[in-house]
C-alpha cells in the first residue's frame, strides 16, 4: 500500500477487536492520511496474530515506544488502561485518539478531560457516519416537524456477541463491559450530536447473574429539548445485534437501523431505505476512514468533527447512572 510521504504517524496501543479495524482502515486503501508508526499488545498471542497478518507493522516492546515513535496514539486496549496511556501519550506532546469509556472511573474520567482541553478525542464512528449525515440533511429539511420524541431501542441474541468472544472476560464484567458501555453510549452520542445535552435522566439496569454484566436497561432522559426512551435487552431475540435510532414528529419520521441505514416513514407507514443506503458491513470502513482523517487534522489543530473529550464524558454520565441506576439531572 502506497501512503504520503507527509502521512500522519499513528501509533496504537492494543491489538483486539478495534486495533484490527483501524489496521484495516489504514491499510486497507491507497492513499491512507496516517501510517501505523508502531503497534503494542501485552499478549503475545495477538502480536503474533498481527505479525502473520501485517509482518509490515512495526511491533515494538512496550506502550512507552509507541509513544515516542508517534504523533497521536490511538488507545485500543480495554477500558481500565485508557487513561494511563492517554495521559502518557499527552505527556510527551502527543495528541490521543481513545476508545470509549474514557474511564472506569468518573471521577478520573472528569480530570482528565479537564487537563486534556482539545489534544484528544473518542472513536465515536457517528460522527463520520455517512447514514447519520443523511438523517442529519432529512431532519434539517423539516422531515421530523415540531414536537419530535426519540425512541432508542438495542436488542442482542447474547452478550458478549459472538465475534467479541476473544474479550469475553471484561465485556461480560460489570466492572469495564456490558452492552450500555459498548453499544448504547454510541446511540448516546448520536443523540448528543444532533439533538443536544443529555440531561434529566432516569434509568435502570438489570443485572440478574452475578458477576456478569447487565441484561436489560431503560431510561429516560432529554436530548436537547427532545424527550429520549431507552430500551435495551438481551435475549428475546435471534438476531447477534439489532439496533434503531428512530425520531418522529408531526411531519414524518426517519430511523438509523443496523447502525448503518438511514430509513424515512413513507406515507404508509413503512420505513424506507436512503437510495444510497449501504449495510454496517461496508458502511463502517467508510465511517473509520473519515475518521482518520479527523484524526489528523485534531492533531494539527485544525477543526474537526470527532467526539470530543467533554461529548464522550457526557456520555459516559450518563450510561454509569443508567447502570447504577440513579438519576442524574441535566
Amino acid at each position: 500500500m502506497r501512503q504520503p510521504s507527509d502521512s500522519l504517524a499513528l501509533g496504537i496501543i492494543g491489538a483486539g477487536i478495534m486495533g484490527e479495524r483501524m489496521l484495516n482502515a489504514v491499510l486497507g486503501q491507497d492513499g491512507a492520511p496516517v501510517r501505523v508508526a508502531a503497534l503494542w499488545d501485552p499478549s503475545p498471542a495477538a502480536r503474533e496474530r498481527i505479525a502473520a497478518h501485517w509482518p509490515s507493522i512495526p511491533l515494538v516492546a512496550d506502550a512507552a515506544t509507541v509513544v515516542a515513535a508517534s504523533d497521536c496514539v490511538y488507545v485500543a486496549s480495554p477500558p481500565a488502561s485508557h487513561l494511563g496511556h492517554a495521559r502518557a501519550a499527552l505527556a510527551a506532546g502527543r495528541s490521543v485518539f481513545c476508545e470509549k469509556p474514557l474511564a472506569v472511573d468518573l471521577a478520573e474520567a472528569r480530570a482528565f478531560v479537564a487537563m486534556a482541553g482539545g489534544r484528544g478525542a473518542v472513536n465515536f464512528p457517528f460522527a463520520s457516519s455517512l447514514g447519520v449525515a443523511t438523517l442529519a440533511q432529512w431532519i434539517a429539511e423539516g422531515a421530523v416537524g415540531t414536537k419530535p420524541r426519540l425512541t432508542i431501542e438495542v436488542a442482542f441474541a447474547r452478550w458478549p456477541r459472538g465475534w467479541q468472544a476473544d474479550a469475553a472476560g471484561w465485556l461480560d464484567a460489570p466492572q469495564e463491559g456490558g452492552f450500555t458501555r459498548e453499544v448504547v453510549s454510541h446511540f448516546l452520542f448520536l443523540s448528543r450530536r444532533l439533538l443536544g445535552p443529555l440531561h434529566d435522566l432516569r434509568g435502570q439496569a438489570r443485572f440478574p447473574e452475578p458477576g456478569r454484566s447487565e441484561r436489560a436497561v431503560d431510561a429516560t432522559f432529554q436530548a436537547g429539548a427532545v424527550p429520549v426512551v431507552l430500551r435495551g435487552r438481551v435475549g428475546g431475540t435471534d438476531l447477534d445485534d439489532h439496533n434503531t435510532w428512530t425520531l418522529e414528529g408531526e411531519a414524518g419520521a426517519v430511523r438509523l437501523r443496523d447502525w448503518a441505514i438511514a430509513e424515512r416513514r413513507g406515507s404508509d407507514g413503512r420505513f424506507a431505505p436512503a437510495p444510497d443506503a449501504i449495510p454496517n458491513e461496508r458502511a463502517r470502513p467508510i465511517a473509520l476512514r473519515r475518521q482518520l482523517e479527523g484524526v489528523v487534522r485534531m492533531t494539527r489543530g485544525e477543526a474537526h468533527s470527532l467526539a470530543t473529550l467533554a461529548e464522550a464524558l457526557e456520555v459516559q454520565e450518563v450510561v454509569e447512572a443508567i447502570l447504577a441506576g440513579n438519576s442524574a439531572g441535566g
